[in-house]
C-alpha cells in the first residue's frame, strides 16, 4: 500500500471531518467474525492482541507500530499471519477491519481514535482516554455523534468481584460512605539520564512524535519511559492511578468534582523524569471526597495496598485491591470477603459491538473521559500550585486562567485533530 506523505495526511484529515457521513461502516451479523487491528504492540498492546484473539468469533488480523523492529518481532511471535502497518493512517482505511484497539502513548490516544471512528471503526482505547480534558470531551462527543462503540481500558469495571463490592457499598450496609481513598503505592526505579541520540533504524520518529512538539530523540522519551514526560504522558496518576480513581468514582457514584487540590514533586528521582514520584490530590464533591495518594519510591504497602481503594463508611470500611475486597466493621469484626478473579473487559466490548448498544459497555467513552479528566485536574492543580474550583457544566475552572490554559494543547502542524 502506498504510504502517505505529510501533505496527503493534512488533506485526509480535512476529508475525515468533512466527509465523515460517507465513512465505511460494516454491519455485523450475530455470528460474523470481527476483525481487530492493534496499534502499539510494545507493552500493553501485547495484552490487547492475546485477549482479543482468544474471544470466539474475533480475530486479530493486523498490527501497527512506528517501530519496525518491534512490529516485526511481535508479528513473528504471533500464532498466525497478520497484515503489518507502520502508519495508522493507512490502517484505518482498511475496510476488512472492524475494530481498532489503541495501545499507543497517551498523546496519540484521541487523534488515533478520532480517525478510526471517522473511518467507521469501533474502538477499544487504553487508559487514560485523553491527554487533555478538552480532548476527552471532543472524543466523547464524536463517538456519540458517529454512533460508535468506544470502550475505555479501565478493566476493573468488568471484574465481577469489583462489581459485587460496589453493589454491597451502594446497598447501604456500610451506611453513608464519607470518603474514598485511591492508593497508588509502589517502587518504580529511576530511569537515569539519556543524551540526545540518533533515531534507531526502523523507527518513524516523526510519526511517533505526531502532535507533540518536535524534539531530538532520546532513549528515555521512547519505549515506556515516555509516560514520565508531559509531552506524551500524564505521569503515574494517568498511567496507574486512573484505575483507583475510576473505582473511587464508581463506588461513590460521583462524576466531576466541584474542586481539586493537589501537590507533588520528586522526592526520590534525580533523573530525566518530568512527572512527580510523589503526589497527593483531594477531589471535593458535595457530600464526599476522594483522596489520591501516590508514592513511587516504596516497596511496601499503604494500609495493606500497593494499588487499591479504601471506602470509609459510617459502619466500617471496604478495602479493595489485588487480592479482592473485604469489609471491616467499626467494632473490628470482619465482614464479607471475595477474591479478585479475572475480568471480561474485552468480551464486554465485543458484546456491546455485536448488539450495537453502547449502553452495554462497562466503561464507555464518557466514563473514561470523566475519570481521565480527574487525573488531568490533579496534574493541573499541582502544576499551578492552586486549589481549583471546577464548573462541571462548562468543564472549565472558575478561578484560574492559568489552569484553563492547560485544558487543551497545541498540535504540531499536520497532526491536528480532525474537525
Amino acid at each position: 500500500m502506498k504510504s502517505m506523505n505529510r501533505r496527503n495526511f493534512v488533506n485526509s484529515t480535512t476529508a475525515f471531518g468533512a466527509l465523515s457521513a460517507l465513512s465505511y461502516s460494516r454491519v455485523l451479523g450475530a455470528n460474523e467474525r470481527i476483525n481487530v487491528a492493534v496499534i502499539g504492540v510494545h507493552g500493553r498492546g501485547r495484552n490487547h492482541i492475546k485477549s482479543f484473539d482468544s474471544i470466539k468469533g474475533v480475530s486479530v488480523v493486523a498490527l501497527c507500530d512506528v517501530d519496525k523492529n518491534v512490529l516485526d518481532l511481535e508479528s513473528a511471535n504471533f500464532a498466525k499471519p497478520v497484515v503489518k502497518y507502520g502508519d495508522y493512517r493507512e490502517l484505518v482505511q482498511d475496510k476488512e477491519i472492524d475494530v481498532i484497539s489503541i495501545a499507543s502513548p497517551d498523546h496519540w490516544h484521541v487523534p488515533m481514535a478520532a480517525h478510526a471512528i471517522l473511518a467507521g471503526k469501533d474502538v477499544y482505547i487504553e487508559k487514560p482516554l485523553s491527554h487533555t480534558i478538552e480532548e476527552g470531551r471532543y472524543l466523547a462527543d464524536l463517538a456519540k455523534r458517529e454512533k460508535k462503540i468506544v470502550q475505555h481500558g479501565t478493566q476493573a469495571k468488568s471484574l465481577q468481584s469489583c462489581r459485587n463490592a460496589v453493589r454491597y457499598m451502594q446497598s447501604g450496609e456500610l451506611g453513608k460512605i464519607r470518603l474514598a481513598k485511591a492508593i497508588n503505592h509502589q517502587l518504580r526505579k529511576p530511569i537515569g539520564r539519556e543524551p540526545d541520540a540518533d533515531v534507531p533504524a526502523g523507527v518513524d520518529y516523526d510519526l511517533w512524535l505526531g502532535p507533540a512538539p518536535l524534539r531530538l530523540f532520546t532513549a528515555n522519551r521512547f519505549h515506556y519511559n515516555w509516560h514520565w514526560f508531559w509531552d506524551y504522558g500524564c505521569g503515574d496518576i494517568g498511567n496507574d492511578g486512573i484505575h483507583q480513581i475510576d473505582i473511587a468514582r464508581w463506588g461513590l457514584e460521583v462524576g466531576f468534582p466541584r474542586a481539586v487540590m493537589s501537590s507533588g514533586g520528586q522526592l526520590f528521582y534525580n533523573d530525566d523524569h518530568e512527572t512527580p514520584d510523589t503526589q497527593t490530590a483531594v477531589f471535593e464533591f458535595d457530600d464526599t471526597a476522594i483522596i489520591y495518594e501516590m508514592r513511587l519510591w516504596t516497596d511496601y504497602k499503604l494500609e495493606g495496598h500497593d494499588n487499591g481503594n479504601i471506602f470509609y463508611g459510617d459502619n466500617g470500611t471496604l478495602s479493595m485491591g489485588r487480592e479482592g475486597w473485604r469489609v471491616t466493621f467499626k467494632d473490628g469484626s470482619a465482614g464479607p470477603f471475595e477474591p479478585r478473579g479475572p475480568h471480561n473487559h474485552y468480551e464486554n466490548f465485543i458484546e456491546a459491538l455485536r448488539n450495537d448498544n453502547p449502553g452495554l459497555l462497562n466503561a464507555d467513552v464518557l466514563e473514561g473521559h470523566i475519570s481521565s479528566a480527574l487525573c488531568h485536574m490533579g496534574n493541573i492543580s499541582m502544576r499551578v500550585e492552586q486549589r481549583l474550583e471546577f464548573d462541571a457544566d462548562r468543564e472549565r475552572f472558575v478561578n484560574s486562567p492559568e489552569a484553563n490554559g492547560m485544558l487543551a494543547k497545541a498540535y504540531r502542524k499536520g497532526y491536528e485533530l480532525p474537525q
